[in-house]
């Protein structure tokens, strides 16, 4: 089986529920067609949210981010890679270095490193041809934020929206790591202990608080 088809540890397209969803949304049309239902299905289905950063191997599974609340771009980009090969398209997950101008100062007081390294997005083979689609952003966070929404249209790379509303530039593409045919797991979480670690404790920090609310809300 051509290695960009087939199921892995972390692109579980031969899972039940990423089979389900798959035929949900990819529809009867064109491979070209079935990829674009899909990217945008993933884009919305799934919630994008930084705070939701974290390594563990089980957090990264396509199958358990279809079921998660929110998930940021790498376990998005696995997921809309499995539900592509369990419609027979041909699915790697690559990663970039990404310079984001519009992280919120929240956000940013927590990062290491001003840049987001090893940024996530989906690279989909339609009629011979590898295009690139970024399914993290979902609508309701573009609308919330004032940025477009982006799309994939099956014919080009889709991989940022270049500014705002206001005109405010918004993300720049500074580097390329590559395209894999499963999830670089030891190489991408070493990476990011070693440029991230003061963000990794911040965000479980932050996971931490948002629980204690929420438990304290349920026992009001």
């Amino acid at each position: 089986m051509d290695p960009a088809l087939a199921p892995t540890r972390f692109i579980d397209s031969d899972h039940p529920d990423i089979r389900a969803f798959a035929d949900a949304h990819a529809g009867t049309g064109s491979p070209r067609d079935k990829a674009v239902a899909l990217a945008a299905a993933v884009r919305d289905a799934v919630p994008y949210d930084l705070y939701a950063f974290r390594l563990e191997p089980e957090t990264l599974i396509a199958s358990n981010v279809l079921a998660a609340p929110s998930a940021f771009c790498v376990p998005k980009a696995v997921l809309l890679a499995a539900v592509a090969r369990a419609a027979g398209i041909p699915a790697r997950v690559g990663f970039a270095d990404v310079r984001n101008h519009l992280t919120s100062p929240r956000f940013s007081a927590m990062m290491d490193d001003p840049d987001f390294r090893w940024h996530a997005y989906t690279a989909l083979n339609i009629d011979g041809q590898w295009l690139k689609a970024t399914p993290a952003f979902d609508r309701a966070m573009c609308e919330k934020q004032g940025v477009a929404v982006l799309t994939f249209d099956g014919r080009t790379d889709s991989i940022f929206q270049p500014f705002d509303a206001t005109g405010r530039k918004a993300m720049d593409y500074i580097a390329f790591h590559g395209e894999f045919d499963d999830l670089p797991f030891d190489l991408f979480t070493s990476e990011m202990r070693r440029i991230y670690p003061r963000l990794l404790v911040g965000v479980a920090e932050v996971r931490a608080a948002r629980a204690a609310r929420q438990h304290r809300r349920l026992g009001d």
